[in-house]
């Protein structure tokens, strides 16, 4: 076997298989070649991965292990490449994806004496970091501590940490023997006992207007036997997006559709006694309007670890999972009589009458597509989505419920979407579609470069020629200004880039052109795709405001 010399590199290296940390995202480098020469001698251990570009590379990882759910490290070199990490760094500290950076580093001596790439970066993702593990420069018992915990609590707490492991040189020297038996803690993960007390029962009984929202969550996370409880309670009306993955017949998962039209009055009968939240982030910014202005007079929300204030009425955090909540909760047959479910199940159906009608009659457009795609996406697969107009778009259309969805929604930002959904595609066992607009896809271009993309994976490319979000927003007008520095006007396609990375390259421009070239793409299993649908560009704020209109 080939080891680096280095003591300190052989440590964090048997650490890591001990621990079973075995995917390991390279960004090649210099300084972290003792970490590399170690890792990829190990294949039998470690499946290694190399991603010139450390941005994509931290979210390629977090791809992974947002479908593994387990830690995904990522390792670089030393000075500005760790910087690069920290959008995907603060996505897994929101969307509480275990995520492991290691850093290379120079040695103390070496920091703000000049050298080049040399920065501050001890406790450099202070603020969305789980641990920081400041490493010193020579194998120690602390050090080896110090990597045991950045493991742990990555793992129990669910987020990114942070190591970081100075190294002098010479980095390239081998050895066939390790010279360490690094300390090894024992993995404990407290599980306490969830006992709901009975006043919480009695309230939940009692209320007549019981409102659950739902936020992103894993496929199959919630058990039948709860939903179907909660489907069957007239008092409950249960609110889901696309990313929370959670299905039922009476469940409503288009929000916006619903309350948009709303009048005050219907607003104030829509008010919920008890508001209970669970999963992720919630993509709907008028459900959070609606929560923060007509508060509920109790909010619960269930999470093992965290509880967020997002409507300013939080009144108790149940730190377990909503399984072992639900169970507890529902534990009685509910007798009280209540229209809150009937009467909004109604205003919905009609919601989904008066969507049929409006979207049979628009042109071409972004809704349109979305309208198609949704209609015709193939079962069983999974669907990755960029942020920003797209995965507003989802929330108005209905897709199979078969279909599992995710998004990049901790931060809600554009720069990984499409490098995560590579990495998410790479550990997943069935296709990935992966759908995004001009401005995030052209932004994240270089997640393109990257040899581990699955031959069926696919995507499907909206553009619209800028930010057509912008146009919606408060604020908009036609002038130099806002197509330049708000909407990013322009006038580029992805099929020099599809060529370039090796894609096959399909585009449609109108409804027929879409229909004509879909099953090609759909059908096409043995090269990496793009569908690029040409959207006019001005059209598309009327369309959808309109929408709610109407």
């Amino acid at each position: 076997m080939i080891y680096p010399k280095i003591p300190l590199a052989q440590s964090v290296i048997e650490i890591f298989k001990a621990k079973g940390i075995h995917h390991i995202v390279i960004s090649p480098g210099s300084r972290n070649a003792p970490l590399t020469i170690g890792f990829s001698n190990q294949q039998e251990t470690f499946k290694c991965y190399s991603i010139a570009d450390e941005r994509c590379a931290a979210f390629f990882a977090l791809g992974m292990a947002q479908q593994l759910n387990q830690p995904v490290a990522v390792v670089c070199t030393s000075g500005s490449a760790l910087l690069n990490y920290y959008p995907a760094v603060a996505e897994a500290f929101y969307s509480q994806i275990p995520l492991i950076i290691v850093s290379a580093d120079r040695p103390q001596s070496k920091i703000d004496i000049g050298d080049g790439q040399t920065i501050r970066q001890e406790n450099v993702f202070a603020n969305h970091s789980l641990y920081n593990a400041n490493l010193t420069e020579y194998a120690s018992n602390e050090n080896d501590i110090k990597i045991n915990v950045a493991i742990h609590e990555a793992i129990v707490k669910k987020g990114p940490t942070h190591i970081n492991v100075p190294f002098e040189e010479p980095l390239y020297d081998l050895v066939t023997e390790l010279s360490v038996e690094p300390k090894l803690l024992p993995y404990e993960n407290e599980v306490n006992d969830f006992f709901l007390d009975k006043k919480f029962i009695e309230n939940w009984n009692f209320a007549a207007k019981k409102l659950i929202l739902v936020g992103e969550l894993k496929p199959n996370s919630i058990e039948n036997s709860i939903i179907e409880k909660l489907a069957k309670d007239d008092s409950v009306v249960v609110l889901t997006e696309k990313t929370s993955n959670l299905h039922h017949e009476t469940f409503i998962d288009t929000i916006d559709t619903l309350i948009t039209p709303f009048s005050d009055e219907n607003f104030k009968d829509f008010q919920p006694d008890i508001l209970v939240t669970f999963g992720g982030m919630v993509v709907s910014k008028r459900v959070k309007a609606f929560l923060r202005k007509y508060k509920p007079k109790e909010h619960w929300h269930i999470d093992e670890l965290r509880a967020y204030d997002t409507y300013g009425s939080l009144s108790e955090h149940f730190q377990t999972n909503p399984n072992s909540f639900f169970k507890q909760l529902l534990i009685d047959k509910n007798s009280l009589v209540s229209n809150y479910k009937p009467t909004y199940s109604a205003v919905n159906q009609l919601r989904k009458e008066k969507h049929s009608k409006y979207v049979a009659e628009i042109p071409f457009s972004d809704f349109k597509v979305f309208e198609f795609v949704s209609q015709h996406l193939p079962k069983d697969i999974q669907l990755q989505v960029s942020n920003s107009s797209a995965i507003r778009y989802l929330q108005l259309v209905d897709i199979d419920t078969s279909i599992e969805v995710f998004c990049n929604r901790g931060t809600s930002g554009i720069d990984g979407s499409t490098s995560t959904a590579i990495g998410a595609a790479l550990q997943y066992d069935k296709p990935t579609i992966f759908i995004t607009g001009d401005i995030s896809f052209f932004y994240d271009s270089n997640a393109l470069w990257n040899n581990y993309i699955p031959k069926n994976f696919k995507i499907i490319l909206i553009n619209n020629s800028g930010g057509g979000i912008f146009r919606i927003l408060p604020g908009h007008q036609e002038t130099e200004v806002f197509n330049t520095f708000f909407e990013t006007s322009h006038q580029l396609n992805a099929s020099h880039l599809a060529k370039m990375f090796g894609f096959n390259y399909f585009d449609a421009k109108d409804e027929k052109s879409l229909e004509n070239k879909w099953q090609s793409f759909i059908n096409q299993n043995n090269i990496p795709s793009i569908l690029e649908i040409f959207t006019p560009e001005k059209i598309n704020d009327k369309i959808l405001i309109n929408y709610f209109k109407s």
